[in-house]
């Protein structure tokens, strides 16, 4: 499956969620498939979760990465959800700048640990107060 076929054809975000599970360990993404969802090599996702690159293949359980990878899904959903299929959250997350935040996009933004900032933001678009 291509990275593009792996993000665009996911239609739901429970089918994203299910196949960014590890399969060794359930209760935990896998970050090989989280960086194939967002088309990131894993340097990256070892980047923005602030964690060394050989982390990510060495202890892909570590409590920074999953917390990372948690946080970045929490605002997938909630972009999924407003914007109303993952192909265009996952673009969205990775591509829009936000305006209320400097112009970063959500992706550094959860990268910088503001996912709860994000998923506010997300919320008030939501409501119809900003956008």
């Amino acid at each position: 499956m291509t990275k593009l076929a792996f993000a665009v054809g996911t239609q739901s975000f429970d089918g994203l969620l299910v196949q960014l599970k590890d399969e060794t360990r359930p209760a935990n993404i896998s970050p090989a498939k989280f960086a194939t969802a967002l088309d990131y090599p894993l340097q990256q996702v070892a980047e923005l979760a602030h964690v060394h690159r050989n982390t990510v293949r060495n202890n892909p359980y570590s409590p920074d990465l999953q917390r990372y990878m948690r946080d970045a899904v929490r605002v997938l959903q909630a972009a999924a959800d407003l914007r109303g299929n993952v192909g265009d959250a996952l673009f969205w997350y990775r591509n829009h700048p936000i305006r209320d935040f400097d112009r970063k996009t959500a992706d550094l933004l959860v990268g910088e640990g503001k996912a709860e900032a994000v998923l506010g933001y997300l919320s008030t678009l939501e409501a119809g107060a900003s956008g």
